[in-house]
């Protein structure tokens, strides 16, 4: 237990309007050494084996906005915790929010004792309002990754931060800056409030809704029977092909490393220094697209684990994913860091430069993406269930790649076949296609090189056996119009049980994604190894699944115990789109 004094949301919004507010200055705590505008990064930053971490209310302010934060040690994102492959290590975290039900840490990637792993109601019960939890576990990996809470919504309210482990053997590669870059989505608007909107209606905060003028530019581009075939498939469906993302610009004031576009956060270099930029998507729901007009960026780790060394001008990080890039920069000039959300509603941006205060151009917004049918695996008629009562016919996808992986038939390996009275399954993709070569709508149009998951080839050990001893499906399913999300047409409270991993099996999984949606699937425990053609599988804590996608990955499930599968989109989540995997 700890001593401290800890109040409620309400006490602390009451107290820091009569006492924090000191001749018209706003006082918020100020953020990390690593997180601050023109700071050192990692630079003095020394790896620890012990952490004392505390979720308490903490007063923010963003673009002379104020409001109050779920924060750890009062900053927003929160402490970098710094680690060493190898040492034990002790991590305390208490709760000080007094008025919830629990808190909690998840260590995101990390390979821990299930009972380390921080999800309430999986593998502990969370955190007590008062109480202090202790996490103690052997450090097996190294690389970048990121931890937060796993209880309802406090993600969303600023609970989060980096993790970074050093190697014991040393980097695989030279550089002489560090630094972690921390995208994140934050909005004024209380959670709860975000959660019942969007459940009342789907499209609540999106406002780049297709006009009239836009069937007519369709019209023009593709004649009109198609044009009015296409719109009656997408309203069969009761979809849109611009929703894109649950939650937009609209509400969200985009971060990078707690700084809005505006507060500009600056990352030093000398001309000729080589910088590693740990790229963390810390975000709630959105997923960015990140490029450094003027300067390459070599791709060289992703989500902890290092690939074989890719040359990209761009990159598509899903929520919850993390890559680590390095980026050569020659000429005595600035530079923009510049993330765009998919659906194009915002942005966020730092910068790069050899001295405080300089800025570069900022790139536009680019138009806002359109779905086609192809996009979402519906070539020509809408196939499946839709709301449970039309069928129809559906053209054959394209054959994968020859290096790719066998992909499973109409209903995969373990079948699926969704029943027509669910309400929770809108579509059912019937013929599913190979998707890791492509980099995703809206990107890989500009005339520069874009990562795929296709350019990732592991350069790290591999210790698991080659040959497959079982394989299963697990389809991603959903009702957008209802917002009802799922995994095999159930939500969580739906399920008859968890999902059931055999210890030390070689597994091999297949993702099926029936929906429109990318969705960011992150598997607690334990590395997925995609299936991409490579030599040597890259491992991925977090995969971005397109929409009408089928992907394989291989697991080998090493520490027995439940474990938390679900979409890393938080409402989504929230929403149903979880389940519980039992290794034993």
């Amino acid at each position: 237990m700890n001593g401290t004094k800890t109040m409620t949301r309400r006490e602390f919004i009451r107290a820091s309007g009569a006492g924090l507010f000191l001749a018209g200055v706003h006082f918020a705590l100020p953020l990390p050494a690593w997180a601050g505008s023109a700071g050192s990064g990692l630079r003095g930053e020394s790896p620890r084996r012990r952490y004392d971490l505390a979720i308490g209310y903490s007063p923010i302010e963003i673009d002379g906005r104020q409001a109050t934060a779920t924060a750890v040690n009062g900053s927003v994102p929160g402490p970098l915790v710094h680690l060493r492959e190898g040492d034990d290590i002790v991590l305390n975290v208490t709760n000080r929010l007094m008025d919830t039900e629990h808190s909690s840490i998840h260590w995101h990637g990390i390979l821990v004792p299930f009972r380390m792993d921080g999800v309430p109601g999986v593998n502990f019960e969370g955190i007590r309002p008062g109480e202090t939890y202790e996490y103690r576990y052997r450090v097996k990996q190294a690389g970048t990754y990121w931890y937060h809470s796993h209880s309802r919504f406090q993600e969303q309210t600023g609970t989060y931060g980096p993790l970074v482990i050093d190697p014991k053997d040393g980097e695989p590669f030279r550089y002489d800056r560090d630094y972690p870059v921390v995208l994140s989505d934050w909005s004024f608007e209380d959670p709860e409030t975000i959660f019942r909107n969007i459940n009342l209606e789907g499209h609540y905060y999106n406002f780049q809704r297709r006009t009239v003028w836009d069937f007519f530019d369709d019209v023009g581009e593709r004649g009109f029977e198609d044009t009015v075939a296409a719109r009656m498939a997408w309203g069969k469906m009761r979809m849109s092909p611009v929703d894109l993302a649950d939650v937009t610009g609209h509400t969200y004031t985009y971060l990078m490393n707690g700084h809005s576009p505006a507060m500009n956060w600056t990352a030093l270099f000398t001309p000729g220094e080589t910088v590693r930029l740990r790229f963390i998507n810390a975000s709630t729901t959105t997923n960015y697209d990140v490029r450094i007009p003027g300067l390459d960026m070599e791709v060289v780790m992703a989500d902890g684990k290092a690939v074989r060394p890719v040359a990209v001008h761009e990159f598509r990080i899903g929520v919850a994913e993390t890559y680590d890039v390095l980026v050569r920069p020659g000429k005595d000039r600035a530079y923009t860091l510049f993330a765009e959300s998919l659906d194009r509603s915002g942005y966020t941006r730092g910068t790069l430069a050899p001295e405080p205060g300089l800025e570069a151009p900022v790139p536009a917004l680019r138009p806002r993406p359109v779905r086609r049918l192809q996009d979402i695996g519906m070539g020509g008629m809408v196939h499946g269930a839709m709301g449970g009562k039309s069928q129809g016919n559906m053209t054959h996808a394209p054959e994968p790649r020859s290096q790719g992986p066998r992909i499973p038939g109409p209903n995969g390996p373990a079948p699926f076949k969704p029943e027509e009275s669910r309400s929770n399954v809108a579509m059912v993709v019937m013929n599913p296609r190979y998707r890791l070569d492509e980099p995703g709508i809206g990107i890989g149009d500009d005339g520069w090189k874009v990562l795929t998951y296709d350019d990732l080839v592991s350069t790290e050990p591999q210790p698991y056996a080659e040959t497959v001893d079982r394989e299963m499906t697990i389809n991603i399913t959903a009702n957008m119009e209802r917002y009802m999300f799922s995994f095999d047409g159930k939500k969580f409270s739906e399920h008859p049980g968890p999902y059931l991993f055999r210890h030390n099996e070689r597994l091999r999984l297949f993702l099926v994604n029936h929906t429109m949606m990318e969705h960011p699937i992150h598997l607690h425990g334990m590395w997925m190894q995609l299936e991409n053609g490579a030599d040597k599988a890259p491992f991925k804590h977090t995969v971005l699944t397109k929409p009408g996608e089928v992907l394989s990955a291989l697991i080998t499930p090493i520490e027995k115990g439940d474990w938390a599968f679900h979409c890393h989109l938080l409402y989504h989540m929230e929403a149903g789109m979880f389940q519980v995997v039992r290794v034993a």
